[in-house]
């Protein structure tokens, strides 16, 4: 009320004294008021400013209907720019956005002035009934150029001043450059405006823009102001590069002063200015608080990642001890129950115990390696050359038992080429075939398993086939979800988790192939892989190579042992125990001890054969020991070092093989894991340790 009741006085001064006004500041005020002020307060502030007005017309004389009118249309342009404004600007007024205050100015303050001069006029020349003239028509012009630039400059700047607080750290400018600026724009215009000698008036664009680019919206307005104050009050007392303008001889216009014909330049050039500052002003603020809202964004981002990478780190350590937390009893139970089994004389009660005790504990590894897999997630493969028969072997194994009691034929039908090798990832292939195996031998009463092996188009194709009962077609859209399960129920007569198929999908994903079903109730099902995976050079080009020999290191002649040499390093008795007492069944000489230091010593006192190497030991690990035993002379770069170790992650195994280990071999161990190993040793069947420590190097 007090910023109206000033600017009524200033318009009452200007007319006063010079005869015109160069903007109406009072409307501007009003739609400020209705737009920034809740309803009942936003009504008694209008109005208060309504019986402003009329005493303020009052004072001034004006006639009795004139006076009422006058008051009237103020108001209602006030009010039809606040009306328009909430359409068109949203609830929430933000003029810091160019494209609302655009929308304010061409559709919410220019059809208000529109309508107000078309309504004020009419009447006036309706009541006084005189026709419409030139004059006429430029007072009409004058009064809508006035009013616009009103509401155009003052309404945008008080809603930008309610709402400071949100351009904080969106300027460039601290304020002693502001208040340079601020300086320099004021001086600028006083110089371009109190002379009368040079059309100059363009220089005030250039400290204007200035501030428009470097200060926020609210400054910016503030300055338009100040700039209008000067250049407004020197025109009006005659000075200025508006008075340098020609006027043209225009009929009908005799009669109209010729200053306030040039006022319309005038106001032209502050139009153009208003137009021209806030839009930069609130694009440039809004480029600055999209920028903070990108680096903001950017660090929340960089912060999110860094948690979630420490979350990932922190899950893999979990899993990696987890599995070796568990893998290490595991051993022990496993290990002993193969030695029982395979100790003569058992009677076949204590004998089917004992295998009872292995299936048992085969069972829970593969719901340990399922779950620590499925929380694990995908990894990326790592592909050597494998024999996939031997793989379906080795993951036929662990259902051989639970088969031959029910009577089933479990059989490998293998259509590959003779030694013919691929390039696959060993443990994602085991971990696919093993589930699908187990599977078709637990759901099959009667019949047979059969995983055939063959060649597709691109790669291989294996088919786990059973001649069970089939599978619901209801059921085959869920089959390869987690969890899922044909019978959740409490009466069901197979147990599992639902996580087999989840993971066998999984797996064939991540080696880049497909799998399908087919199945028929009451016949049976196949499931079908099919895998990309390009051909590895045969198995005889290795398998021809003679067995590494053993170096005498006082003679310098090979020596053949009359039985392997074993040497098992492990600082767990109970694994130690295990793995002596079945080495020691297949004919094997076999050595302890329970550092990585010791193995070292070990390997440099005495030849063998096969090194088992445990990784995780207190006093040197086994990846440091390998790493040494590769740097000893003589046997020490050639003997067979393999990983026997619960640690059975993907990057385990690659540490284990980048330190200069040729194999790796988890844990719990059965007598046909060892044995197979062992051959293989003894065989030089196993990969070349010095390919990995060179591929390491480079």
């Amino acid at each position: 009320m007090l910023l109206f009741a000033a600017s009524q006085l200033i318009g009452h001064w200007s007319v006063a004294t010079y005869g015109a006004v160069l903007i109406w500041l009072s409307n501007g005020i009003m739609a400020a008021a209705l737009l920034q002020l809740h309803r009942r307060p936003a009504i008694m502030v209008v109005l208060a400013c309504f019986l402003i007005n009329l005493f303020s017309n009052a004072i001034r004389g004006d006639p009795g209907m004139l006076m009422w009118l006058n008051a009237v249309m103020n108001l209602g342009e006030a009010t039809l720019a606040a009306l328009l404004a909430r359409r068109v600007c949203g609830a929430a007024l933000d003029m810091r956005r160019p494209r609302r205050l655009f929308a304010f100015g061409l559709f919410a303050a220019l059809p208000a002035v529109a309508v107000t001069a078309a309504l004020g006029f009419g009447l006036t020349m309706l009541i006084r009934q005189t026709p419409l003239t030139a004059a006429g028509v430029f007072n009409i012009y004058s009064f809508v150029i006035v009013e616009l630039l009103g509401l155009l400059l003052v309404t945008p700047v008080l809603l930008l001043m309610a709402r400071a607080h949100r351009f904080h750290g969106t300027t460039r400018a601290r304020w002693p450059e502001a208040a340079i600026l601020i300086a320099v724009m004021l001086a600028v215009t006083a110089l371009a405006f109190w002379q009368n000698d040079a059309p100059i008036g363009f220089l005030c664009f250039l400290p204007m823009l200035w501030i428009a680019l470097r200060l926020s919206p609210t400054t910016a307005a503030v300055a338009l102001i100040g700039l209008a104050a000067v250049s407004g009050v020197a025109t009006m007392t005659g000075h200025g590069p508006v008075h340098l303008t020609r006027l043209m001889d225009v009929p009908g216009l005799e009669t109209v002063a010729p200053m306030l014909r040039r006022l319309g330049v005038y106001n032209l050039f502050l139009l153009s200015m208003v137009v021209t500052i806030l839009p930069v002003s609130t694009v440039m603020t809004e480029r600055r608080r999209l920028e903070a809202r990108l680096r903001a964004r950017t660090v929340a981002a960089q912060e999110a990642r860094r948690k979630a990478e420490d979350a990932a780190a922190a899950r893999s350590r979990f899993l990696a001890m987890m599995s070796h937390e568990m893998r290490t009893p595991l051993n022990g139970v496993a290990g002993f129950a193969d030695v029982l089994a395979s100790r003569p004389g058992l009677d076949a009660t204590a004998l089917r115990q004992a295998r009872q005790i292995r299936e048992s504990s085969d069972g829970l590894l593969m719901l340990v390696e399922d779950i620590l897999d499925f929380a694990r997630g995908d990894d990326a493969v790592s592909p050597e050359p494998l024999d996939l028969a031997a793989v379906a072997h080795e993951s036929m194994a662990p259902s051989r038992t639970a088969a031959e009691a029910k009577g089933l034929s479990l059989t490998i039908d293998d259509r590959l080429p003779a030694n013919a090798r691929f390039m696959c990832d060993r443990r994602a292939l085991r971990q696919t075939l093993h589930p699908m195996i187990a599977n078709a031998v637990k759901f099959t009463e009667q019949g047979s398993v059969t995983v055939r092996l063959d060649r597709s188009s691109d790669g291989v194709c294996i088919r786990v086939s059973d001649t069970g009962p089939g599978i619901e077609p209801a059921l085959l859209p869920e089959l390869f979800e987690a969890f899922a399960q044909g019978d959740a129920s409490i009466r069901r007569s197979h147990c599992g988790a639902g996580l087999g198929l989840a993971l066998v999908a999984r797996h064939v994903r991540r080696m880049s192939g497909a799998i399908d079903v087919d199945s028929r109730l009451g016949e049976g099902s196949t499931f079908i892989i099919t895998l990309p995976l390009p051909r590895a050079p045969d198995a005889s080009e290795e398998n021809d190579r003679p067995a590494p020999a053993i170096v005498d290191e006082q003679t310098g002649e090979s020596v053949a042992p009359a039985t392997p040499r074993v040497l098992v390093v492990d600082d767990h008795p109970v694994n130690r125990e295990v793995a002596r007492i079945m080495l020691e069944a297949f004919g094997c000489d076999v050595v302890e001890v329970c550092d990585g230091q010791d193995a070292i010593d070990a390997v440099a006192g005495q030849p063998f054969n096969l090194v088992l190497m445990d990784v995780r030991m207190p006093l040197m690990d086994g990846l440091e020991a390998t790493r040494r035993i590769r740097a000893l002379p003589g046997s020490g770069r050639d003997v067979a070092v393999v990983a026997m170790t619960a640690d059975a992650m993907p990057e385990d195994v690659a540490r284990c093989l980048a330190s200069g280990m040729n194999a790796h071999m988890a844990k719990p161990i059965s007598q046909a894991g060892l044995l197979a190993m062992v051959n293989r040793a003894l065989a030089g069947d196993l990969p070349d340790a010095r390919v990995t420590r060179e591929a390491e190097a480079a």
